[in-house]
C-alpha cells in the first residue's frame, strides 16, 4: 500500500514538484508536466510522451537528452487533460514539429487527440503513434485496440534517437511505428495496487493465485492460475511472446532481441533476476540473439506485485537508435554531450485570468449554473463510493474517485469565475477545463467538451433559452461521439447521452419550458443508463472483461443520469420559485 502522502488529491501534484526539484539537470516545470532542462538544436522534432501518474520512471523519468522533450503527466492513473498535453508540446516544441506517444487507451486517446487538433489548428505539425504492445488486451487481429504497457520505452527511445539524429517528423513517425510494430509484452500479477489514501487495493488476487494478462492500471487479467515457480513463470513469459512474430520476422532463429523483464512495483530486483535466469536460456535455446537485455523497473503501477516481459525485435536501423545515448533522471545510455540549460522564465498560467465582459442577464444565469454545479457535485460526493463500486466490476475502479475530483474542480471554478462577473458561458467553460484537467482519464474529458460546448453555445450576453441550451447540448453529445469514438450500444456513457440529448431537442422544439423538457430527457437518460446492464462492452478497459460487466449498468452512463436528473431538480425549483 501506498504509505507516505499528505493530502491524496494533492499527491500527484505534490510528486511532480518533488521530482523536478530531485532532476532539476534534466527537467524543468511546464503547466501540465515537465519538459527538458536542457536546450534542444532548433528545428528538431518534439518527442511528447505522456499519461497517468503513477508509473514512474514512466513517464517523467524518461524526459531528458536522447529521450523525451516532454511528458503530460495527468493524475493517478488518469490520463492528462487535452490543455495539459498541449501545454507541454508546447513548452518542448522546437521548429520541427511533435510527436505525440503514449499507451493506447481511451482516456489518453481523446486528450491527445483533441491537443493535436489544437496544436495543428495553431500551425504546430503534429503526429500520433500509440504503443499496442500488450498482447493479452487484444487478439492478433485487433492488434490495434491492444494497450501500451511496458513497450512504451523501446517506442519512446527509437523515436527520440530518430529526432536526434535529424529525422523530419514524417521519418520519425514511421520510426516509432515500426519500433510499435516489432515490439510485444505480456505480465502477471500477483497482488493489486492501492492508491494513496483507498483503504483497499483496486483489485485483488486470491491467495497462492496470480493474475494473467494484467493492465498497469489495475485492470483484471485475462485469467488466473496458481502461481508457478521462476522458471515456470519464464517459460509461460517466453512461450507467449514466441508465439506470434513481429511483420517482418520470419524467424525467431537468428533474430536479435532486445528483452525487458518489466517490475510492477513490489517485485524486487532478485527475484526478478531469478526469472531473467530462465529467460535467457529459453531464448538463446530458441535461437534468439539476445541483444542489450534489461532487468529493472521501466513502467510500474505504484505497489502492484508483477512483472511483464517485452520483447523488442530489432533490425539494423532500429538496433543503431537504440544504441544510442541518453541521459534522463531514469534511464542512461552511453555519453551524450551536456547541452546548455533552457534559461529558466515565469511560467504562464494555463488558463487566461481575465473573465470577459457579460450582460447582467448572463451574470444573473452564471449564478444559477453555479447551483446547479453545486447540487450535481454533492450528489457525486453521495454516490462516489457506489460509482466506484461499479466501476470496479470490470475496470479499475476510480471513477468516482475522478467525478468526485472533476465536479470539485469544476465547482470551484465556478465560483471564481462568478465571484469574478463571468456570464454563463465563461463560467461554464472554465468549469469545464477544471473538470477535465483534474478529473483526467475518458470521463473527465468527456465532461470537459460537453460543458465547454454548452458555454460556447450560451455565450455571456444573451439569456439562455431553452432551445440554446437545447443546442449546446446537443453540440456537446455530438463532440463526445465525435473524439470518444463510441456509439449507442458500446456500454458507455454515450447510451444515455443520446436518449437525452433527443428528448430535450425534442420537448424544446415542442413547446415545452427548459425545466420541464429537462425533466423528461432526464427520466429518458436514467431509463437508459439502467439498461446498459444488459449490454457487453465493446470500448474501453472493460471491453477485455466484457462479461463480468453484466448486470451491472456502464458507470459512466450511471453518472450521467445522476447529474441530469440532479440539474432537474435544481431547473424545477428554480421555476417553482419563479411563480
Amino acid at each position: 500500500m501506498t504509505r507516505l502522502y499528505n493530502e491524496p488529491a494533492a499527491f500527484a501534484d505534490e510528486m511532480i514538484e518533488g521530482f523536478v526539484a530531485a532532476n532539476a539537470r534534466y527537467v524543468r516545470a511546464v503547466p501540465g508536466g515537465v519538459a527538458r532542462s536542457t536546450v534542444s538544436p532548433e528545428g528538431q522534432v518534439a518527442l511528447v510522451i505522456g499519461g497517468g501518474s503513477g508509473h514512474y520512471p514512466a513517464f517523467g523519468g524518461l524526459v531528458g537528452q536522447g529521450l523525451a522533450h516532454g511528458a503530460a503527466m495527468g493524475n493517478l492513473f488518469a490520463s492528462p487533460a487535452t490543455q495539459q498535453v498541449e501545454s507541454v508540446a508546447r513548452a518542448a516544441e522546437n521548429g520541427g514539429g511533435v510527436l505525440l506517444s503514449y499507451g493506447n487507451y481511451a482516456g489518453d486517446v481523446l486528450n491527445f487527440d483533441a491537443a493535436q487538433d489544437r496544436l495543428r489548428a495553431a500551425g504546430i505539425p503534429c503526429e500520433t503513434v500509440t504503443v499496442t504492445d500488450d498482447v493479452s488486451s487484444a487478439p492478433l487481429a485487433e492488434k490495434h485496440k491492444r494497450r501500451g504497457i511496458a513497450g512504451d520505452l523501446t517506442v519512446f527511445k527509437s523515436a527520440a534517437a530518430a529526432a536526434e539524429a535529424g529525422y523530419e517528423l514524417a521519418e520519425v513517425v514511421r520510426v516509432a511505428a515500426l519500433a510499435n510494430e516489432r515490439t510485444r509484452s505480456f505480465g502477471v500479477a500477483f497482488t493489486g495496487c492501492t492508491l494513496p489514501g483507498a483503504p483497499e487495493p483496486l483489485f485483488t488476487v486470491a491467495e497462492r493465485r496470480m493474475a494473467v494478462g494484467m493492465g498497469i492500471h489495475g485492470e483484471p487479467g485475462i485469467g488466473e492460475t496458481d502461481i508457478p515457480t521462476a522458471d515456470e513463470l519464464a517459460g509461460m513469459l517466453v512461450a507467449r511472446l514466441l508465439e506470434e512474430l513481429p511483420e517482418g520476422v520470419e524467424s525467431a532463429r537468428g533474430a536479435r532481441v532486445v528483452p525487458i523483464l518489466n517490475g510492477l512495483g513490489s517485485v524486487k530486483y532478485e527475484e526478478m533476476f531469478v526469472v531473467y535466469r530462465r529467460i535467457a536460456r529459453l531464448l538463446e535455446e530458441a535461437g534468439v540473439e539476445i541483444v542489450d537485455p534489461h532487468v529493472g523497473e521501466f513502467c510500474t503501477s505504484f505497489d502492484m506485485a508483477g512483472t511483464s516481459l517485452t520483447l523488442f525485435w530489432l533490425d539494423e536501423e532500429l538496433e543503431r537508435l537504440w544504441n544510442a545515448p541518453v541521459d534522463a533522471p531514469a534511464y542512461r545510455k552511453g555519453s551524450v554531450v551536456a547541452a546548455e540549460r533552457v534559461a529558466t522564465t515565469e511560467v504562464d498560467a494555463m488558463t487566461d485570468g481575465a473573465v470577459p465582459e457579460a450582460s447582467p442577464e448572463s451574470r444573473q444565469a452564471a449564478s444559477r449554473v453555479l447551483t446547479a454545479i453545486e447540487a450535481l457535485t454533492d450528489a457525486i460526493d453521495e454516490n462516489v463510493d457506489e460509482l466506484g463500486r461499479m466501476d470496479a466490476i470490470a475496470g479499475d475502479g476510480d471513477h468516482g474517485i475522478g467525478m468526485q475530483r472533476g465536479a470539485h474542480a469544476a465547482r470551484t471554478a465556478a465560483q471564481e469565475a462568478v465571484t469574478a462577473g463571468a456570464g454563463a458561458g465563461n463560467v461554464l467553460l472554465r468549469a469545464g477545463d477544471a473538470w477535465s484537467h483534474r478529473a483526467g482519464g475518458t470521463s473527465g474529458a468527456l465532461w470537459g467538451v460537453a460543458l465547454r460546448a454548452l458555454g460556447v453555445h450560451l455565450g455571456d450576453s444573451d439569456v439562455p433559452s431553452a432551445a440554446s441550451v437545447a443546442a449546446g447540448v446537443a453540440a456537446g453529445a455530438e463532440g463526445i461521439t465525435s473524439y470518444g469514438k463510441a456509439q449507442v450500444g458500446d456500454k458507455t456513457m454515450v447510451d444515455a447521452i443520446v436518449p437525452f440529448t433527443e428528448t430535450l431537442s425534442r420537448e424544446t422544439e415542442a413547446g415545452a419550458s427548459l425545466a420541464a423538457a429537462w425533466t423528461s430527457a432526464a427520466d429518458a437518460a436514467t431509463a437508459a443508463a439502467a439498461a446498459t446492464a444488459d449490454l457487453l462492452p465493446r470500448m474501453g478497459r472493460a471491453r477485455p472483461h466484457a462479461e463480468k460487466s453484466l448486470g451491472t449498468p456502464d458507470p459512466g452512463a450511471h453518472s450521467f443520469a445522476l447529474i441530469v436528473r440532479t440539474v432537474a431538480t435544481v431547473l424545477a425549483d428554480r421555476q417553482e420559485g419563479s411563480n
